[in-house]
């Protein structure tokens, strides 16, 4: 499965989509800061599965119709930071997808998050990880899951890593910084969470008209995790 995770930066980049899918043969299409209520059904081949309305900017899942079948989405709104408050820029923070591949008949969960920005703090960030995850389990229980996005998490990322962990997932960054935009704030924000996948690489891709650069998640599920596992 090849997964491409890109913040469009208030739309920005929307127009580089369909390159971009077809250029690396992306599976699954997860965006950020989108706006969704112009997006076509259809990029570069993959079929829109959802997309988030109420949000300003917003997020969509597309995959390969030829491939997988969409099951489910979820969308969920997280704790907001002072920043949502007041300006409202996200209500949903996160969506999920359930896919079936049509070959094998196996399930996974794939899904596009967005956490706060670097106004708030780094709890707030890991609280909205936490529960996006938790919430991801639950529609589907026992599925492998993956979580990509603009995390908005600079630094610290080891104490990130450990937390993920400890909540029974991997977190893997890109092979190279995603975020170019502000010289003291440059670093990895884009990355994924996953449980029940074998990662074969997270790789940068190059930039385009996003202060974030997209990211190309190879992975391929590794096992039907147990039921109730975390």
């Amino acid at each position: 499965m090849r997964v491409i995770s890109y913040n469009l930066r208030k739309h920005r980049a929307a127009g580089e989509l369909t390159d971009l899918v077809e250029r690396h043969g992306a599976d699954v299409l997860c965006l950020q800061e989108a706006v969704t209520a112009g997006l076509p059904d259809q990029i570069g081949g993959l079929q829109l599965a959802d997309a988030t309305h109420r949000n300003r900017l917003g997020l969509a899942v597309y995959y390969r119709a030829n491939t997988f079948r969409a099951i489910e989405a979820r969308s969920m709104s997280l704790k907001k930071s002072l920043h949502d408050r007041v300006l409202k820029p996200a209500e949903e923070r996160m969506l999920g997808v359930r896919l079936r591949d049509i070959d094998n008949n196996r399930e996974v969960i794939v899904a596009s998050f967005h956490a706060a920005p670097l106004t708030a703090l780094n709890s707030l960030r890991r609280h909205q990880i936490k529960a996006a995850l938790t919430e991801l389990a639950d529609l589907g229980e026992g599925l492998p899951i993956l979580m990509v996005g603009d995390y908005n998490y600079p630094v610290f990322k080891e104490s990130l890593g450990q937390k993920v962990r400890a909540q029974g997932y991997e977190l893997t960054l890109s092979d190279a910084r995603t975020y170019t935009r502000y010289k003291f704030f440059r670093g990895h924000y884009d990355f994924a969470t996953s449980v029940g996948f074998d990662i074969e690489r997270v790789k940068t891709l190059p930039q385009g008209l996003s202060d974030h650069l997209p990211i190309l998640v190879t992975a391929e599920p590794s096992m039907m995790r147990a039921k109730g596992a975390a």
